[in-house]
């Protein structure tokens, strides 16, 4: 395929000049291309107008619609870098990230049937309600200039009818003329991940890498063209619920969202719209879909490919359950703005099954012995590294997380194992970082200990993974308490509820006075065993949801 390079603007525009079919599809909401593109134009001079300029850090926190597609290319016509936010934090991750972004803006809008984010940013800027609504002096977020609430009249902030006002007094031509100056190696997007440090961790991922790896995947992986229909239910603050639908503003194929995943709307969705290709993604989302009891009646014979993470196993029953539609699995991340490999559909069965593929075109990657970093050869298990264009530029504000991560020849050090197989398909080992994946989720073990070190009576807490048949893994906590303190599993649980997103409270909490160490460590390795063990002799393969702890 012939190396096409543009910005995420552009991207949008050239296609409406192409076609004037179906772009985005989400909920009741839909856009042809042209439709698009005028929206984006219209919130990127809205945008201007409020005094958004060239680098500056728009924040995004709403519901996944229209209006989301229209903020994030918007600002990105601009020059601007949009923040996805991260609609499941609470008040501590959303604190962080809009002090640590240094946004400039904020778009904020809540779902009448979910998380109510306007409450939210009211609790975590208190003295928002007494601002100049469009000139903010916030002493915690200095950078904050402007809250824009699109769905009602937070106090502090401007609502719709002044923001459409705003966008009223900036010309088409001075939009056209600002994204004629955007540089395709400009950072596009701030995307926040969890890592290794106490808190989620900024990655900047520039035009190139998010538009031309979207592009790759769309045409030489999925095989996109103007006649598909690709399903997505991943939020639109991860890179797996932006990068595919540029990979179909690329191909002029359409983009269908749920807004908010529920499996009978998704089956409605896949039959009516004909979705050919479907994201699911997660094994935990396409069971649903799967076992969901209007499965059997549903037409889904577009559907030729699906791409999911699952075991080898898993991956099979998924294929024997649609036998028309070829399964494929990925190996992704933030850093690599989402697909790194990706197994095709014509691969044999086994490669398809029991393996994650080979990199995307353009993408290198290599394996090397974790502690030497020499390079190993095929077959054998070690850490996992890749470079290429999709790769980000750097932690925001952190260039000493930057500089562990990347070395001098500039590979990129996952901190996974893996192992290249059969000429190159990659075969993934599990984390070599201090990581858990809740049901997808990446979250650092050292960012719910530092929370929970906050709270008084807690001494030292220490947080692994506990095997989980639902989530594949969840936060166990352990504690010592400060001497002379007392603490139960409700208590920690109620600590932790409303203020950390719900898939990093821990589902166990287990208290002790001695830790197993080896020289000055903890061997989280240990209490790692001791939990899985644990529960393996209870019968337990399931934990209780975080909404039924602690009451």
């Amino acid at each position: 395929m012939a190396i096409r390079v543009t910005t995420l603007g552009d991207l949008v525009d050239e296609q409406a000049e192409r076609t004037d079919g179906d772009a985005l599809v989400i909920r009741e909401d839909r856009l042809t291309y042209p439709e698009l593109a005028a929206e984006t134009d219209r919130f990127a001079a809205g945008l201007h107008a409020l005094g958004i300029r060239y680098g500056d850090k728009v924040g995004i926190l709403m519901p996944n619609s229209p209006d989301y597609v229209a903020a994030l290319v918007g600002a990105a016509k601009l020059g601007a870098v949009a923040v996805p936010i991260n609609g499941r934090f609470k008040v501590h991750e959303l604190a962080h990230v809009i002090s640590h972004a240094d946004l400039a803006l904020l778009v904020v809008s809540s779902d009448p049937d979910g998380v109510d984010y306007t409450a939210l940013v009211s609790e975590v800027l208190p003295g928002l309600a007494d601002g100049e609504p469009g000139r903010l002096t916030l002493p915690e977020v200095p950078a904050l200039r402007v809250v824009v609430d699109l769905q009602g009249s937070m106090p502090g902030s401007l609502g719709r009818p002044e923001f459409d006002a705003a966008a009223a007094s900036v010309t088409r031509e001075e939009v056209k003329l600002l994204q004629q100056r955007v540089r395709v190696r400009d950072a596009a997007l701030l995307m926040y991940t969890s890592g290794t440090t106490a808190r989620p961790k900024g990655c900047l991922l520039s035009h190139e890498a998010v538009v031309r790896q979207a592009e790759a995947v769309a045409r030489t992986r999925f095989m996109l063209t103007p006649d598909d229909a690709l399903w997505d239910p991943l939020p639109m603050f991860h890179c797996g619920g932006i990068v595919p639908m540029l990979g179909c503003f690329s191909t002029g194929a359409k983009y269908c969202h749920p807004g908010f995943f529920t499996p009978a709307e998704t089956l409605k969705s896949i039959q009516t719209e004909r979705c050919t290709v479907l994201y699911p993604a997660f094994e935990t989302i396409w069971l649903a879909v799967l076992d969901h009891p209007d499965f059997p009646s549903t037409d889904l014979s577009a559907v030729r490919l699906i791409q999911n993470i699952a075991t080898p196993e898993r991956l099979a029953q998924f294929e024997a359950r649609m036998p028309q539609a070829r399964q494929v699995s990925s190996y992704g991340s933030t850093e690599c703005a989402t697909n790194l490999t990706l197994t095709l559909p014509d691969d044999p069965y086994e490669i398809r099954m029991r393996t994650l593929g080979r990199p995307v075109g353009g993408m290198e990657i290599k394996i090397v012995d974790p502690e030497s970093h020499r390079d190993l050869p095929e077959g054998a298990m070690g850490e996992l590294c890749f470079r290429g264009y999709s790769m980000f530029d750097g932690y925001y504000k952190d260039p000493e997380q930057t500089a562990a991560a990347i070395d001098a020849e500039g590979w990129f050090h996952t901190g996974d194992r893996a192992m290249l197989v059969d000429g190159g398909n990659l075969v993934y080992g599990g984390r070599i970082k201090d990581m858990l994946k809740v049901g997808g989720e990446n979250v650092a073990a050292v960012e719910i200990e530092d929370y929970l070190v906050s709270h008084p009576a807690v001494g030292i807490a220490q947080v692994v993974g506990a095997p989980d048949a639902r989530y594949q893994e969840v936060p166990a906590a352990f504690i010592q308490p400060v001497p002379g303190a007392s603490l139960t599993e409700t208590e920690i649980v109620r600590f932790c509820r409303g203020s950390i997103a719900s898939y990093k409270i821990p589902r166990y909490v287990r208290f002790v006075t001695e830790w197993p160490m080896s020289g000055t460590k903890i061997q989280k390795f240990v209490l790692r065993d001791r939990i899985t063990k644990e529960l393996e002799e209870l019968g337990i393969t399931e934990a209780p949801t975080a909404s039924k702890l602690g009451r």
